[in-house]
């Protein structure tokens, strides 16, 4: 293939990527947008492998690389369960700051690389390796103790080291002292230790930075590290001089630190105080020993929760992580197709933070066929609350959480949330009474007109369901 082809190839490719994050924009046209997707990746691809900085004698070497990369990434897809996404999404963040790491050392030491390369050409050169590695390293190490943490594997409580901002304020001054050594350093031999002592670092920040992360900021962890990955990708575009991971690079890097700031607001964060870390405790907490009931707690059974869904003419359901973990998502929609069949007004209402990374709960609705048009986002649906006859809630906490408006001692006050306690009657589905993933109590259990519905949000929807046809 000619130059001028792969570079066409190549824009061609761009378009396909920008209509790619356009079409997954919308619900309804996230289809066609991974169609795009595949199809500007796959052109990018064999414009790459068959283009003309590629020899003929690396071509095997390419190809069974890819082999092995495909074939792990189709038995992912084949077994790796919804609820485990946000973990696999940031498996995947790791392996992008691997390959950029990896890329820039041996970009370094490859002679060829800086042949014919002036005294300011070549230290250009050197500062994107230095940077590249660098944003390399911290997405690398620190996607993979967001997946950890997103795993179980790590707890969700924040480890706050004593000085942790001195501590990372000397680590960029060490990096930006070896970067300064890098650049003066008069061989590859010689340039080598000032680029390994940097690298140690950075992994050491990931890691720090991820691990000083709370649980109920893992929604932004995740953006944020998509971001991350996406500026790596672009520092090896820069690196490889390859026009197509530079704007690529720069889209996914781009889109990713937008959608890191609307999770922010979502959850009236701001991003450097998501950074610096301490929001959230351990996943599934219990409330703090002596803290008192704000009220007493009314439970319910599936049978009485049938008769007040049938009896209704306003449902709003909002689900969160824990109909993930139960998989009960397509027991839901069996629920919503039923009670729609008798005229009842089904809406789902989603908060932006809902699950462990953006656009968890969509895309489990979704995966079950819930029509898009009566899946709402949380600011188009709070002020209907009042007209409810039922909120159901199924495995949410944090996000329904009146305390957020309520006491500004929360951790999470300031925080939108969705109003369910306004309906006439709500209802929550949840294994235990043990708080949500930030780890804070709620009061909306105690609340009069909130009924309890205990255990496993499967089994119980799947009795609704059957109190429901009988």
């Amino acid at each position: 293939m000619s130059g001028n082809l792969a570079t066409v190839s190549y824009i061609g490719a761009t378009i396909l990527f920008i209509l790619s994050l356009g079409g997954l924009s919308n619900p309804e046209s996230s289809r066609r947008g991974n169609l795009y997707g595949m199809i500007g990746m796959t052109v990018a691809v064999l414009a790459t492998v068959f283009g003309p900085r590629v020899t003929m004698a690396g071509l095997p070497w390419i190809i069974g690389a890819m082999v092995v990369g495909a074939s792990v990434g189709l038995y992912a897809a084949r077994t790796v369960q919804m609820t485990q996404m946000p973990e696999l999404v940031a498996l995947m963040h790791s392996l992008v700051g691997l390959a950029a790491m990896l890329v820039g050392f041996a970009n370094y030491i490859d002679p060829a690389a800086s042949v014919g390369l002036t005294d300011a050409e070549k230290h250009i050169h050197e500062i994107e390796i230095y940077i590249g590695i660098l944003i390399g390293a911290i997405t690398f190490s620190g996607s993979i103790i967001a997946f950890g943490k997103l795993s179980g594997k790590i707890g969700g409580n924040p480890m706050l080291l004593p000085g942790r901002h001195w501590l990372n304020l000397a680590g960029l001054l060490v990096v930006i002292y070896f970067g300064r050594e890098f650049l003066h350093a008069g061989s590859v031999a010689d340039g080598m230790t000032p680029l390994i002592v940097m690298t140690v670092i950075a992994l050491l920040f990931g890691i720090h930075m991820v691990m000083a992360i709370g649980g109920a900021d893992m929604p932004v962890v995740v953006s944020m590290l998509n971001s991350y990955s996406g500026w790596a990708a672009a520092a090896t575009g820069f690196m490889l001089s390859n026009d197509l991971l530079i704007v690529t690079g720069a889209l996914v890097g781009s889109s990713g630190a937008i959608l890191s700031y609307i999770m922010c607001a979502a959850m009236n964060r701001h991003f450097i105080s998501v950074i610096a870390g301490g929001f959230g405790t351990t996943s599934g907490a219990t409330p703090v020993a002596g803290a008192q009931p704000a009220g007493e707690v009314v439970p319910i059974s599936a049978t009485e929760t049938a008769e007040l869904l049938g009896e209704s003419k306003s449902v709003i359901i909002v689900p969160g992580y824990g109909m993930a973990v139960a998989q009960a998502q397509h027991t839901v929609y069996e629920i919503t197709k039923y009670l729609r069949g008798k005229g009842v007004n089904v809406r789902f209402g989603i908060h932006p933070v809902a699950g462990r990374m953006p656009g968890h709960m969509n895309v489990l609705l979704a995966e079950a066929k819930v029509p898009y048009d009566i899946v709402f986002e949380m600011d188009e649906l709070n002020d209907d609350f009042p007209q409810t006859d039922v909120a159901i809630v199924i495995g949410a906490n944090d996000i329904v959480n009146p305390g957020a408006q309520d006491d500004p001692n929360s951790p999470i006050a300031g925080m939108p949330v969705l109003e369910v306690w306004k309906a006439k009657t709500s209802i929550v589905m949840k294994r235990s009474m043990a708080s949500g993933y930030a780890g804070v109590d709620n009061p909306l259990f105690y609340k009069e007109n909130n009924r309890m519905l205990f255990g496993d949000a499967k089994k119980m929807l799947d009795e609704v369901l059957v109190a429901l046809k009988s």
